[in-house]
């Protein structure tokens, strides 16, 4: 595995000509996860109360995500750019999900939501550092996670995503 880690940087460094930074991108994807939140409970405030200011609102937020998101998925093929909005959005509310789980004090059921949050996490970053190279992919088997490919990326986004780093 910590040879994966170094050859899956190599590329990442390669695919960014060495002008990455996780750390940032990291701090960023949390705020385009509150983003995408933001422009839900806009939408239904403004569905909920007939007031057609929030949906000026939700624009506005919609806007700046997309600003936002540009910074991170870069070059999109197909359709990456909406994979990774619904990846940080899915992550996000499973995140909401574990947190109330946790908060009823279903401690298992809520670190089950987290890993499948994290999982999705880590999958939006592999797409975004290119960490994914499909033509790679075919000799990956099924059996090497218990999640499949999902497990692989979070246990390598684990070792190279560090928000502490300044």
């Amino acid at each position: 595995m910590e040879n994966e880690v170094k050859n899956w940087l190599e590329k990442v460094k390669e695919a960014k000509q060495g002008e990455i930074d996780l750390s940032r991108d990291e701090d960023l994807s949390i705020a385009l996860m509150n983003l995408i939140s933001l422009e839900e409970h806009f939408y239904f405030t403004a569905m909920k109360t007939d007031n057609q200011k929030y949906l000026e609102m939700l624009n506005s937020v919609r806007n700046l995500r997309k600003n936002l998101l540009g910074r991170i998925v870069k070059n999109p093929q197909g359709e990456e750019w909406c994979i990774s909005k619904h990846l940080l959005a899915a992550s996000m509310r499973l995140i909401e999900v574990g947190t109330k789980e946790l908060s009823k004090g279903s401690v298992k059921e809520a670190n089950m939501y987290f890993t499948y949050a994290f999982n999705l996490y880590s999958l939006f970053f592999a797409i975004n550092t290119k960490m994914v190279d499909f033509k790679d992919m075919e000799n990956f088997e099924e059996k090497d996670a218990k999640n499949g490919i999902l497990d692989k990326f979070s246990a390598i986004i684990k070792k190279i995503v560090d928000c502490c780093k300044e």
